[in-house]
């Protein structure tokens, strides 16, 4: 056990022992959370617009969900998955069954959304066999050695770790900043460009015969919160049927309930053949999973898939108790009031030129503000370089953790799902002061 009697000394003490490739938003220790706040060893008490990266969804130490866990503590902590079932996995396929897409009926739980992702890929390519996977611009799907691959959001994830896992080619998601063209563009253009391209991949860099699936995030996170357009995905369903290739859709960030649909997918109509998710399945506790059509995961033989942790008893008890509270809490009608305040107050924000938002976008509880519309073309300067990350760390000292994204200037509002009118004003608030006070200085 760390004996100190500061905060300083904790922060002193991590910083030389944690691993130097481990970024924090601030120095300082979390030592509780409850709801939409979390305290901290320095004795501060900060909002929580972070959730643990789209993970508390239900706020910290939902009571129902801590004693769900706390109580299969006491009954089996690690059922080892390959060894029998276990009663907290099925109890959970039973909850899920109901939300997710008809047709999808077959279930695998592991601990990490990037592992999830990874079996995903191991599917497609086993039940197909094909090789090659087609990811899109500004992905992000892990730091994992396969999904480093997959991920195309930032050169961080992958800086001097080539070469990387081979057969991964990448295509333009629908997203006006990286295809250099104005907020205001029309989504038609962006999605008959984007299309228009995905059949020159498949046409000049690998052949639909080659090709084992195509993964895309319903809502792009790491690459700026951007959401799919329902035609899009139409398109994409239409190809991969055309060739017969696995179209698996990651809903990792995006899913229960985050966007207002238990799964973004459903804004679209759009059904994958697999589905990934993780972070709010359990609250906090490590899961993560994959769903899809009986047919396609029964290709897989015994034995080829499993894990040591896979499945955890206690992950998925709390995961049921998480999805108990879903329907038990009217989650989902919470999210639809919230997100139209938000919406309101960035919106009345953005219509300040003195603020220079160029965007606001997102759905649900899962809204991005983009600063500016600087160019990343070769000589061109971007007035406002860095100040999404000087408005999250100023955010913080004036009491609010929020994040930004992306290679662009943008911020990204993840509250609790269940977050209160007057706990979002607040965060609100905060923010438009930092804002004010950051670009007005930029």
């Amino acid at each position: 056990m760390v004996r100190a009697s500061s905060s300083s000394e904790l922060v002193s003490f991590g910083q030389k022992h944690v691993a130097k490739g481990l970024n924090r938003l601030v120095d300082d220790v979390i030592q509780s959370g409850q709801g939409s706040y979390v305290t901290m060893a320095s004795g501060k008490k900060l909002l929580d617009f972070t959730t643990g990266i789209g993970v508390t969804n239900l706020g910290h130490c939902h009571p129902k969900v801590s004693k769900a866990a706390a109580d299969q503590c006491m009954k089996v902590v690690h059922a080892q998955c390959s060894l029998a079932f276990h009663e907290p996995y099925l109890n959970l396929i039973s909850r899920l069954l109901p939300v997710v897409p008809q047709g999808l009926d077959t279930f695998f739980f592991w601990n990490s959304g990037a592992e999830a992702v990874e079996q995903s890929v191991k599917i497609a390519r086993s039940a197909t066999g094909r090789q090659n996977i087609i990811t899109m611009q500004g992905a992000y799907h892990g730091r994992t050695f396969g999904t480093m691959a997959l991920t195309r959001s930032k050169t961080i994830y992958t800086l001097g770790s080539a070469p990387l896992m081979p057969g991964v080619f990448v295509t333009p998601f629908p997203y006006w900043h990286q295809l250099g063209l104005p907020p205001d563009v029309d989504e038609k253009t962006m999605v008959d460009h984007c299309l228009h391209q995905l059949s020159l991949v498949l046409s000049q860099q690998t052949a639909p015969t080659d090709t084992a699936a195509i993964i895309i995030e319903t809502v792009i996170g790491e690459g700026g919160y951007v959401p799919a357009p329902k035609s899009f995905l139409e398109g994409l369903r239409k190809i991969c049927d055309e060739h017969g290739i696995v179209l698996i859709f990651d809903e990792v960030q995006c899913g229960f309930g985050r966007t207002g649909k238990y799964f973004a997918l459903e804004w679209s109509g759009v059904k994958p053949d697999l589905m990934v998710f993780a972070k709010g399945v359990a609250n906090g506790f490590p899961l993560s999973g994959i769903v899809g059509k009986k047919a396609l995961l029964d290709k897989m033989k015994p034995g080829s898939m499993g894990g040591t942790y896979a499945g955890n008893a206690v992950s998925c008890a709390a995961a049921v108790a998480c999805a108990d509270v879903m329907k038990e809490e009217n989650i989902l009608q919470n999210v639809e009031q919230r997100s139209k305040e938000l919406f309101d107050a960035l919106r009345k924000m953005k219509a300040n030129p003195s603020f220079q938002i160029s965007d606001v976008r997102g759905q649900g509880l899962m809204v991005a503000v983009e600063f500016g519309t600087g160019s990343h073309a070769p000589g061109t300067r971007n007035p406002l370089q860095g100040v999404a990350a000087q408005i999250s760390k100023r955010c913080a000292e004036q009491g609010l953790l929020i994040l930004s994204t992306s290679v662009f200037e943008v911020i990204r509002f993840i509250p609790p799902l269940n977050i209160s009118k007057d706990e979002l004003a607040e965060g609100v608030k905060i923010f438009e002061n930092v804002v004010r006070e950051v670009v007005g200085s930029a």
